[in-house]
């Protein structure tokens, strides 16, 4: 029994997240090919064997110099039907969500998405998924052959067992396809993506203005690089941060090991977003907010005097 697991690059560079997704896979036990669309060779590919990928193989393309979903869709569908694959895992991340149904279309299967368990129950997969934005655990038995699943983010903690791992390069003769990216457009240097960061500081209406988000700018600053920055639905429809931002049912789903929000009411929204976070602190001035149902530690009292002497104590820490 093998698992395809299907890695992420950018700008010729694997994403860590693919270490999950490698992780995951090894899970469900047999063999594990990882596999990437790639224009060249990837750097940081060879990871993947660390994590326990039996073989690694690089679909090759010059459309996939940039993210061409359509032709790696194709690639990845005919690699599928060639190998004979158990299951084939993708992160559920932006484009883990638009790829995985296209080549699951291409194989005539459905989509088990944004996991957050999957094991191997005889013949069939058991997978497991947050619903009714989290408060509830749904598990489903998925028997079509092969499984096609998506993982959520930030829940499986890589691990490493390492192997060999063969390297293979393959030249696939796919079409481009009519969807064209023509530029991405990156974020700050130094900015990271909150699907990604393992501390995220997350802000809320009771910022009062944008300008307010200084404050928790300065706090992510003291954990050195580490932590990054989000924002409640209100904040981001009102214009005060970018979409990319957001941290909720409508936005990124994040579990972070360290989530804090700040002047954030917590909405059911926003909750669905950040509730399998390891710890939740929230600073809130309304002692009755929803967010303190489900954080682990609570302050109540004014953001503006409580957030500066935190990050004043968070830079004692770091030295």
């Amino acid at each position: 029994m093998t698992t395809l697991a299907v890695l992420e690059q950018r700008d010729g560079v694997l994403r860590k997240i693919s270490h999950e997704v490698v992780t995951a896979a090894q899970r469900l036990g047999g063999s594990v090919e990882a596999v990437v669309c790639a224009a060249a060779p990837v750097q940081g590919a060879d990871q993947a064997a660390k994590f326990g990928a039996d073989k690694i193989v690089t679909l090759t393309n010059p459309a996939f110099a940039k993210y061409a979903p359509e032709a790696c869709a194709q690639a990845l569908a005919d690699r599928a039907k060639q190998g004979g694959y158990r299951t084939i895992v993708f992160a559920a991340s932006a484009t883990g969500k638009d790829l995985g149904p296209r080549v699951a279309a291409k194989l005539g299967v459905g989509v088990a998405a944004d996991l957050t368990d999957l094991v191997t129950d005889g013949d069939a997969l058991l997978v497991t998924r947050p619903v009714y934005a989290g408060k509830a655990l749904l598990k489903v038995k998925v028997r079509s052959q092969p499984a096609v699943a998506s993982l959520r983010p930030n829940v499986f903690t890589p691990v490493e067992r390492p192997k060999a791992g063969a390297a293979e390069t393959v030249a696939v003769n796919v079409l481009a396809g009519r969807v064209t990216v023509r530029e991405i457009k990156a974020a700050p240097a130094g900015t990271l993506d909150v699907a990604e960061a393992q501390i995220i500081i997350s802000g809320g209406r009771g910022l009062k203005e944008p300008a307010n988000f200084k404050v928790l700018e300065e706090l992510a600053r003291a954990f050195g690089g580490r932590a990054a920055v989000g924002a409640s639905r209100a904040v981001v429809d009102a214009g005060w941060r970018a979409h990319a931002d957001q941290v909720g049912q409508t936005g990124k789903t994040v579990s972070p090991s360290l989530y804090i929000a700040v002047g954030i009411s917590g909405a059911i929204q926003h909750l669905a977003g950040m509730r399998t976070s390891k710890v939740i602190v929230a600073i809130n001035k309304d002692k009755d907010a929803p967010i303190f149902k489900v954080a682990d530690y609570g302050v109540v009292g004014d953001l503006f005097e409580i957030v500066p002497r935190l990050t004043e104590e968070i830079r004692k820490l770091h030295g």
